[in-house]
């Protein structure tokens, strides 16, 4: 398969990401927006406010957030999208996703599997700890894996899970060496993006 034949897939996978979601948070109960997501200090709303943010991203934007926070790209990360979310309704928030379903723009230095992996993990973020089960299609998870297993900053998936072997057990991945954990792609995403320790898997 060709590079532009395998991006349009991405795409259409990122569409079908934002819909879903965008459909779940539109059912959410308004005070389940404030609960905590598995990021911490970050609630739901802040979590929805930052895929906002880092979908529609220009490069000026990002510049400017950037300095504003002093260097720090995880405190421009969070201050935005605080500042986001508390200048929006729920409704406005989830409404705003629907309107981008079918956006394909790339901030800087990002491709379109980065938008797949970003909505994929923060999809987890916000429905594990409101005890919402979140399917991961098991190709958008394994593209995800391979460009966090690639990409270094700001996972060092490589370098974090040294010593380790592992295999997804429900499709064809694998990488690292050492220890074998065995998971499904979608537990391997969670895992490399540091959301759960390798102990908590099959190993």
């Amino acid at each position: 398969m060709d590079t532009g034949s395998t991006e349009e897939l991405v795409w259409a996978a990122v569409a079908a990401e934002r819909k879903s979601l965008a459909g779940l948070l539109r059912g959410l109960p308004e005070e389940q927006w404030d609960e905590p997501s598995l990021c911490e200090g970050w609630r739901v709303r802040d979590v929805v406010a930052h895929i906002l943010l880092t979908s529609q991203a220009t490069f000026g934007w990002l510049l400017w957030q950037l300095a504003l926070a002093r260097g720090s790209v995880a405190r421009m990360s969070f201050e935005t999208a605080i500042q986001y979310a508390g200048s929006r309704s729920p409704q406005a928030l989830a409404e705003e996703l629907h309107t981008i379903i079918d956006l394909r723009h790339k901030p800087v230095a990002t491709t379109a599997v980065d938008r797949l992996m970003d909505l994929l993990v923060h999809g987890q973020d916000i429905t594990v700890p409101l005890g919402i089960r979140r399917e991961m299609p098991v190709d958008a998870a394994r593209w995800s894996v391979e460009r966090v297993w690639q990409m270094g900053w700001p996972f060092h998936a490589r370098r974090s899970l040294a010593g380790y072997r592992l295999t997804a057990s429900d499709t064809d991945w694998a990488a690292g060496s050492g220890t074998p954990v065995s998971a499904p792609i979608a537990d391997l995403l969670l895992l490399v993006t540091g959301r759960i320790p390798a102990r908590d898997l099959d190993m």
